[in-house]
């Protein structure tokens, strides 16, 4: 199943000059979506995987089914004051100021095997703050896996040392 040909492009979104990858076509066709999420699952499978972590917002969407899929945990990775509980804030850089992310303090514990998994792997910055949250609480990140990867953009090289693994690929 070619799921390149599910994703639809929006030019000129959110600002001029971005080239926006909707998944949203892929995720509204059950078929579609099920073999995407048993794509990543499979990829993960052999990895002994304790915990998902997925970033707000698509990072719910996909990590969670793949999280039923394995039989792993869930645990999301969400903007400031979204979590009820004690969280663990990292701060990065963006292009254009700065960001931040939050984890429950007791989300992860010492010695899990966490994969992180987003719908789109773009310069990297996000997946490496949320690779430090998850660190921080001494779980052990084992594969970053996304739907898409702009390769240009060398998020990739940025999550080196780290295994990184995209189902579709696309140069800008």
């Amino acid at each position: 199943m070619n799921i390149k040909e599910k994703i639809r492009i929006i030019e000129d979104f959110p600002k001029e000059g971005i080239s926006f990858k909707d998944i949203t076509t892929l995720t509204d066709d059950k078929d579609v979506f099920k073999y995407t999420i048993k794509e990543i699952a499979e990829d993960l499978r052999d990895k002994n995987i304790d915990i998902i972590v997925g970033p707000e917002a698509r990072g719910f969407i996909i990590g969670a089914p793949v999280a039923y899929e394995l039989g792993a945990g869930f645990v999301p990775v969400r903007k400031p004051g979204k979590l009820p509980y004690d969280t663990l804030k990292i701060e990065y850089q963006l292009e254009y100021g700065t960001d931040a992310l939050e984890i429950h303090k007791d989300a992860i514990k010492k010695g899990q095997r966490v994969a992180v998994i987003d719908d789109l792997l773009a310069t990297g910055g996000t997946i490496q703050s949320v690779a430090k949250l998850v660190e921080q609480l001494g779980g052990e990140i084992v594969s970053f896996n996304f739907i898409i990867e702009l390769t240009e953009l060398k998020g990739k090289e940025k999550l080196s040392p780290y295994r990184v693994h995209s189902l579709v690929k696309y140069d800008l």
